[in-house]
């Protein structure tokens, strides 16, 4: 899937990760740092014309750098745990507009 956003003019660098999601259990997210201006969407419809639905990004979110380790290989672990809390939607509003809990 890295492959398939590499080939969008405004990625620099990405990679993708499972994050938890309450829909999906753990969905597809790409983490990108971008090149230029680009919107989510854009990413998103780039990668499904590129590849199955089903491999195709749910999330992007962007960083301004994506953590190495010394010999330069990316720290996909060191993602998860940062954006561990972006994949999850909030909790329903009760009738008051209270979160449910």
């Amino acid at each position: 899937m890295e492959d398939a956003l590499y080939t969008h003019p405004a990625v620099a660098e990405a990679a993708v990760i499972g994050l938890p999601d309450e829909r999906w259990i753990e969905a597809v997210t790409a983490v990108v740092v971008p090149r230029g201006e680009v919107t989510e969407a854009d990413l998103v419809a780039h990668a499904r014309q590129r590849l199955p639905a089903f491999k195709a990004p749910k999330r992007v979110l962007f960083a301004p750098e994506l953590p190495r380790n010394a010999s330069g290989k990316i720290l996909k672990r060191e993602l998860r745990d940062r954006f561990a809390g972006a994949g999850r939607r909030p909790p329903a509003s009760g009738p008051t507009g209270d979160t449910a809990r």
